[in-house]
């Protein structure tokens, strides 16, 4: 029976990026799913697989003779290039449109009628065998390129993103016929985006994260870990309402038109030499930042700045959530407006606590509980926990969690006050790959159903969540720092 076995595998993506697999191997009559975020090594998998990408270090070792892989990408190309053959606006009358049929797709690498139009029937487009490729709908265009790699009775089949671009019904109309593929003496794999893609018939699933494959097993095993079942659950939560405030409906928010924070020419000093040097900086209403710089770059001195806790804020032209620096305002009317999570917070999470504790102590801004505990706070702290799908842990020790799931709800210990500002600073410090994927995937959730603006520091520009709309970057420059600016592209919706 073939198979492939991948061994402590480096593959090389690029001359700054490559692709781990610690441990694989796939086998005839097997079925996989990789699944993984936008960016996590995906499509690098399936070219590995498929034999595609150079082998840096580790072995790869496969005994499978035909193997076919077929992406978004490939189909794509196919479609552009057959409209590229003949513009039929550009058609004389009478003269004829030359792109190619269906049947013609099919067959281009195999010419063989009869297992054409087997498989044509088979997946039920044998009506479109005569037509024009070009003009086939996505789902007709998608099972024409899966019968096209079935000519070739392929042994290992690799399907990208099979069901990207697809509705409902074509979804599920494909998944279906790739579950009779399944009962073949072949290995399909399927590389996904989303749990919630994984057909019920797949067996086995493995899960990438920073270009590295993390997780491998049964699927019911699998998709039964805290971890993986918390990552599944942040795709179903589009469009679900965070948890209300403490004072039904009350939320502290401020003018539309108002920017959170404006610094000009901001300048900090320590015993004469700068940390921050003339930077201009402005947060506008709806923006979500990243600040990435080394360490000593003066991130947190900027930090300090905005949360009113170091000193030359007064000698800066500072304004923070509409209220100029030293014009009277109180530390308290700058910290209700800030949620605050950093690596030191959580190393203060040392004391005896659980999940449902921790929460509940971001109504008092304490380290634990040290007063009664009304019944609101502790409704809504157990919506925090449902909503995390940490409910059933609410009462386990807070390090019993693993560390990514620590972090998470010190995040929701930060926003049950629905701050106007949320600082995260580091939040991914420390963890380890699963981890980190399913803390970033969160921020996007939190963040992308409420009215709270973020603040993401960290050390690597990849580090941020899909939601970042901007980024400062602090580059070494002498003795001082210059400041770049960048808009971000939109992130592409549910992704």
């Amino acid at each position: 029976m073939p198979s492939l076995h991948i061994s402590q595998g480096t593959f090389r993506l690029n001359d700054t990026h490559t692709l781990s697999i610690d441990r694989l191997t796939l086998r005839a009559g097997q079925s996989w799913a990789f699944v993984g975020a936008n960016g996590s090594g995906k499509s690098a998998l399936a070219r590995a697989l498929a034999d595609e990408l150079v082998l840096l270090g580790g072995q790869r070792q496969s005994d499978f003779q035909r193997v076919a892989r077929l992406s978004f990408e490939q189909l794509q190309k196919l479609v552009a290039d057959e409209w590229q053959r003949n513009n039929t606006d550009l058609l004389s009358d009478g003269e004829d449109d030359t792109g190619r049929t269906t049947g013609q797709i099919i067959q281009q690498d195999h010419q063989d009628p009869a297992a054409c139009l087997r498989l044509a029937r088979q997946f039920g487009i044998e009506h479109l065998l005569e037509r024009r490729f070009k003009y086939l709908s996505t789902g007709e265009t998608r099972k024409t390129l899966l019968c096209q790699a079935l000519m070739a009775q392929p042994d290992l089949l690799i399907l990208d993103e099979p069901f990207d671009g697809l509705d409902v019904a074509s979804r599920t109309q494909l998944g279906d016929m790739l579950r009779g593929l399944a009962d073949r003496a072949m290995a399909l794999v399927l590389v996904l985006n989303r749990f919630d893609d994984i057909p019920p018939f797949i067996e086995n699933v493995g899960i990438l994260v920073d270009c590295m494959l993390t997780r491998i097993g049964d699927r019911a095993t699998l998709l039964a870990e805290a971890l993986v079942a918390q990552l599944a659950l942040a795709e179903t939560l589009d469009g679900v309402s965070l948890p209300d405030t403490e004072i039904p409906g009350q939320q502290d928010r401020l003018p539309v038109d108002t920017p959170l924070i404006t610094l000009r020419n901001g300048e900090v000093s320590y015993q004469d030499r700068p940390i921050l040097h003339r930077l201009n900086w402005e947060v506008l209403p709806g923006e979500h930042w990243q600040i990435v710089g080394p360490n000593g770059a003066g991130k947190s001195t900027l930090l300090n700045l905005v949360t009113g806790d170091h000193p030359q804020g007064y000698s800066n032209d500072l304004t923070l959530f509409g209220r100029r620096r030293g014009s009277g305002e109180t530390i308290w009317d700058i910290k209700r407006h800030i949620g605050y999570v950093s690596s030191s917070l959580h190393l203060d999470y040392r004391v005896s606590a659980s999940p449902r504790s921790v929460i509940l102590s971001g109504f008092f801004d304490s380290i634990g509980i040290y007063q009664a505990v009304s019944e609101r706070q502790q409704l809504l702290t157990r919506h925090w926990l449902q909503l995390l799908g940490l409910l059933d842990a609410a009462d386990a020790p807070f390090h019993s969690l693993s560390w990514g799931q620590q972090r998470l709800t010190l995040i929701a210990r930060a926003l049950v006050k629905h701050p106007a500002l949320l600082i995260l600073d580091e939040p991914l410090q420390g963890l380890d790959p699963l981890n980190r994927q399913l803390v970033r995937r969160w921020i996007d959730v939190l963040i992308g159903q409420g009215n709270t603006q973020l603040l993401f520091v960290s050390h690597h520009a990849e580090d941020a969540p899909a939601c970042i709309t901007h980024r400062l970057t602090f580059i070494p420059r002498g003795d001082i720092y210059r400041y770049q600016v960048d808009r971000l592209p939109s992130p592409v919706p549910g992704q």
